[in-house]
């Protein structure tokens, strides 16, 4: 992982521009403000402005990959989630437009952020758009633009923040990686169980429930 930066990360040129924010597709990266000089306040400008949901990564304006699919699978698992946290008292979930602050110079949206009471997120939210709190569970549903180095990047700074479990969903393969570390990981497929470890002890999803509609949606 890149270490983690303390003053905005200033190109010297495209390709380590590039390099540095995940290899991502150009067409991903903002140059207004100018990579190295975007701030917090130019993230919720993008927001408030243009609906654009862009992650902050050491100074330059990362558009954040979503497609109607991704979408759409993040909004079922939601629904599950969130049935069981309400139930079990647990804490609260954030959608894709959750900004939640990693360090000074670096702001990530996951697509669904579940936050444990024990954070005390509500007062947080509260005081400010942007969140001084660590997601228990991320779970990132991939698009075809997300690159494997931007989300070896994004899971590195997750477990390093406190995060405990995350959770990638390819909506290609129709499988769940779920990553106990940043290097740790077991697949399930259609034919398993998504379930919650020891970060929402109890929950459990069969993928294919998670799926079912899918084929329907493509008609």
């Amino acid at each position: 992982m890149d270490q983690i930066a303390t003053t905005p990360f200033v190109p010297r040129n495209v390709a380590e521009l590039v390099t540095h924010v995940g290899s991502v597709p150009g067409e991903r990266i903002r140059l207004s403000p100018a990579p190295g000089s975007a701030t917090e306040a130019d993230l919720i400008r993008a927001y408030e402005k243009e609906k654009l949901l862009c992650e902050l990564i050491d100074g330059t304006l990362v558009e954040k990959a979503m497609g109607a699919i991704e979408s759409y699978l993040a909004m079922v698992l939601v629904e599950y989630l969130s049935r069981f946290v309400r139930e079990n008292d647990l804490g609260i979930l954030l959608g894709e437009a959750g900004m939640l602050r990693f360090s000074p110079q670096r702001v990530y949206l996951p697509d669904i952020s579940f936050i444990s009471w024990s954070q005390n997120p509500m007062r947080e939210l509260q005081k400010q758009p942007i969140a001084d709190l660590h997601p228990d569970l991320a779970v990132e549903v991939l698009s075809p633009s997300n690159t494997r180095r931007e989300m070896k990047n994004k899971r590195n700074d997750y477990f390093d923040w406190g995060t405990r479990l995350v959770c990638q969903l390819d909506p290609v393969s129709r499988t769940m990686e779920v990553f106990t570390s940043p290097d740790e990981s077991s697949v399930v497929g259609m034919t398993g169980t998504l379930e919650g470890g020891n970060v929402m002890p109890g929950f459990s999803l069969p993928m294919a429930r998670l799926f079912e509609n899918t084929d329907r949606f493509f008609e």
